[in-house]
């Protein structure tokens, strides 16, 4: 029988949060080497040289030793006033930002306990489960924290990661971070980005900005995204394959409401596929904002996605699409339509 997603609810404790703040499975094995540059795109190919030279700069001291005493300290705030203490990449879907961040992560001369990687959105959401000084403390003492999809959805959230960043730069800790909007454009669209403006633009003076070029290689020379299968399909397709999951998308829906997105991650442990029935558009964006977590954290983790219903790019009103939140929901789209061509395999189509 088929497992549920809507009877899993995980309790993940706080100091796990911290530890499994790793690149997640997709991008175990990637590096600079695998990454493939479009010939057509130079500014993948600056990209790449960008972030090797980093990583290459990041073989000194790291925060956890000379770093916290006496005159090293003092010198490296002096360097941190110098010049930005991060590289952010921005670009559009599926041109290989997470890649090659994650490429950084595993060519930065450090221990993996000494370096962090998340998405923005489980940032905010360990600093919620810690604690603002909690979390500062926990994250000094690493050397590079890798930051993806950096976006900024709320006033809060400005002034939260504006304060922790500052905190960690001062302590050492150098910062590389991937977004689909310039430094200095965040949180355009989504609240009243002007009376932030300080935030931002402390923000932007962290990062050195490099853009990449290039089309989404998840749909590069791709078929559409494949035609949603009937209920009867959905339904024996879960009940044959081992460790697959079925549940009813309006339940679904409902459940991650009752869960908080730091344990989707969790939620999804062990799956080897997701079948859903009856999927339908979402009905309002915090329903919306809920569903883009579960979908990242389905694709970190190569989970196949088999439903029925409408198709994937029907999820979000036309509204939520040209809304503040439109890139959340785009990333959503590319992201769930990779994982139901992925399920093709369990069909046989």
């Amino acid at each position: 029988m088929p497992t549920a997603l809507c009877e899993r609810s995980p309790r993940v404790p706080a100091e796990q949060l911290v530890a499994e703040m790793v690149p997640p499975p997709r991008f175990d094995a990637v590096r600079f080497g695998t990454y493939v540059p479009d010939p057509s795109q130079p500014s993948q190919t600056e990209a790449v040289e960008l972030l090797r030279s980093f990583a290459a700069g990041l073989g000194g001291a790291s925060a956890t030793g000379e770093a916290r005493g006496g005159l090293f300290r003092r010198r490296r705030r002096r360097a941190v006033a110098e010049g930005p203490r991060g590289v952010y990449l921005d670009g559009g879907y599926g041109v290989g930002k997470t890649h090659l961040l994650a490429s950084l992560w595993h060519a930065t001369p450090a221990p993996p306990e000494r370096k962090a990687f998340g998405t923005f959105v489980e940032l905010t959401h360990l600093v919620g489960a810690l604690g603002f000084q909690q979390a500062v403390a926990a994250l000094s003492g690493h050397r590079l924290l890798c930051i993806d999809e950096f976006e900024l959805d709320d006033p809060g959230d400005t002034v939260l990661v504006s304060s922790l960043l500052g905190r960690l730069v001062e302590a050492g800790v150098a910062l590389a971070a991937t977004s689909n909007t310039l430094p200095g454009k965040l949180g355009e669209g989504r609240f009243a980005a002007t009376d932030f403006m300080r935030e931002i633009q402390g923000l932007s003076a962290h990062f050195r900005a490099a853009r990449i070029d290039g089309q989404d290689f998840r749909h590069r020379g791709l078929p559409e995204a494949p035609a949603p299968h009937d209920d009867r399909t959905v339904v024996g397709t879960a009940h044959r394959t081992p460790g697959a999951s079925l549940d009813a998308f309006p339940a679904l829906l409902g459940h991650l409401a009752t869960v908080h997105p730091s344990r989707y991650g969790a939620m999804c442990e062990g799956l080897s596929a997701v079948c859903l029935t009856g999927v339908t558009p979402v009905p309002d964006q915090s329903t919306a904002l809920r569903l883009v977590v579960l979908a990242d954290r389905l694709y970190d983790r190569e989970v196949p996605v088999l439903a029925s219903g409408e198709p994937f790019d029907r999820l979000f009103s036309e509204e939520m699409l040209n809304g503040g939140y439109r890139k959340k929901y785009f990333r959503a789209i590319s992201r769930l339509t990779s994982l139901a061509r992925d399920a093709g395999r369990l069909t046989g189509s």
